[in-house]
């Protein structure tokens, strides 16, 4: 590979997003190319280890690069949910090549383009997504709330969802 494959490319950012591709992974992509190597954990206090309620779920930035070249792109085609808010959009949905995967982005309501895109691999789909001046919120179906601060969604928080219908112990 040379420095130049590996420089960050807008254009192949916007146009991947277009064609609702992104890279297979735990990642954000931002607009400016650049992108975030993230990190699903999850913890689990010691008395209730086997109690899914009671982990606590981090993703965290593992990397920042500002020149990358994917190793493979995946369909995030499966839009399940879409809010809008001055002027921008959040959308969320799932990847098609895994159950798993879900993907919440960030866009301005123009002509659709992107601001940031976060793919999780062990998030399971999005299925709800709202958007305010500060953040976009996406509830996974997997019992969590992920809540993206706009400006810096690597820094994403996420929470037990109380609505969620965990089954009875």
């Amino acid at each position: 590979m040379s420095s130049f494959d590996a420089m960050p490319d807008t254009n192949q950012v916007r146009g991947r997003w277009k064609a609702r591709e992104a890279p297979f992974g735990d990642f954000i992509v931002f607009s400016d190319g650049s992108l975030s190597v993230m990190s699903l954990m999850r913890f689990s206090p010691p008395d209730r280890q086997d109690d899914p309620r009671a982990e606590d779920w981090q993703w965290r930035e593992i990397l920042r690069a500002t020149a990358w070249t994917p190793g493979d792109w995946m369909s995030i085609d499966g839009t399940h949910a879409s809010c809008t808010h001055l002027g921008n959009r959040a959308l969320s949905g799932e990847g098609v090549d895994h159950g798993s995967i879900g993907w919440v982005a960030l866009i301005r309501d123009d002509e659709g383009t992107l601001e940031w895109l976060a793919v999780s691999c062990s998030s399971n789909p999005f299925s709800s997504v709202t958007l305010d001046a500060t953040s976009v919120t996406a509830t996974s179906t997997a019992g969590r709330i992920w809540t993206f601060p706009r400006d810096a969604p690597h820094q994403v928080e996420i929470t037990v969802d109380p609505s969620y219908p965990w089954p009875r112990r």
